[in-house]
């Protein structure tokens, strides 16, 4: 870190702080971090973004769309799965996966906009 981008004295503003403290205590940010850490591996971000693309997708279909085994893939969606990020449902012998709702298309569509327009610094 240089200089430019920390505070040169420690001052903060205590009312603004307790607020903002008070509100972290009633948020689940826990899950929130660990939503991201479930997509924070390009695999498992690649099976979510395809399954945006086409509601349902067999495992089969999964290992082949990013390059994997099978195997690779169900540990993936096993891992998806538990965080609540894709549901299944069993035809016979297959297994078929969908996005659990909206809302992941939703964080995943806002985050391809955010990377589009630059916003990242990596």
């Amino acid at each position: 870190m240089s200089k430019k981008d920390t505070c040169e004295i420690y001052c903060f503003d205590e009312d603004k702080v307790n607020r903002i403290r008070g509100v972290l205590g009633r948020e689940d940010l826990g899950s929130v971090a660990q939503l991201f850490k479930a997509l924070g591996d390009e695999n498992r971000a690649k099976i979510a973004y395809s399954l945006c693309q086409d509601g349902e997708l067999c495992v089969c279909d999964i290992s082949n769309i990013i390059g994997t085994s099978v195997a690779t893939a169900s540990h993936h969606l096993r891992t998806l799965h538990k965080q609540g990020i894709v549901k299944y449902r069993k035809e016979g012998k297959l297994a078929f996966y969908s996005l659990d709702d909206d809302h992941v298309k939703e964080v995943i569509t806002i985050a391809l906009t955010h990377v589009k327009e630059g916003n990242t610094h990596v």
